[in-house]
């Protein structure tokens, strides 16, 4: 036991110390303006993550729709027809909810020069009397 005590010190502070030194090498040239242009590039890939997602989500509700209307055929009195409906209609709103997110792109536009990260040197501070 004090073995195991040992070695789960030493492997907690080799964790610390990675950690900080982690922390000290990648706060070491941020500034705003980096953050802000870094947040800006991992953003661009959320829509593609969202449709996939919900292509899956879409497919999956639709079959466990047609398997309860199944069930609703095969025992009326347990399985109520709304249960699938409504599995359907939800699969097939999430199955449609990229078109409708590219569509809405399309209208609206999808010039991604309208935002931009903003230039920050440096701030000051000014102490009004």
């Amino acid at each position: 036991m004090k073995k195991f005590k040992q070695h789960m010190m030493m492997a907690s502070a080799a964790t610390f110390v990675g950690l900080v030194s982690g922390v000290e090498t990648a706060s070491a040239g941020n500034n705003f303006t980096n953050i802000v242009t870094n947040m800006e590039t991992s953003i661009q890939t959320i829509p593609g993550l969202i449709s996939g997602v919900s292509y899956m989500a879409g497919i999956l509700l639709g079959v466990l729709g047609v398997l309860k209307i199944k069930d609703h055929v095969e025992n009326p009195g347990q399985t109520p027809l709304q249960h699938g409906a409504i599995r359907l209609a939800a699969g097939g709103a999430l199955f449609a909810l990229p078109i409708m997110y590219e569509a809405m792109q399309n209208t609206i536009g999808s010039s991604s020069n309208l935002v931009t990260a903003p230039q920050v040197k440096a701030m000051q501070l000014q102490v009004v009397p």
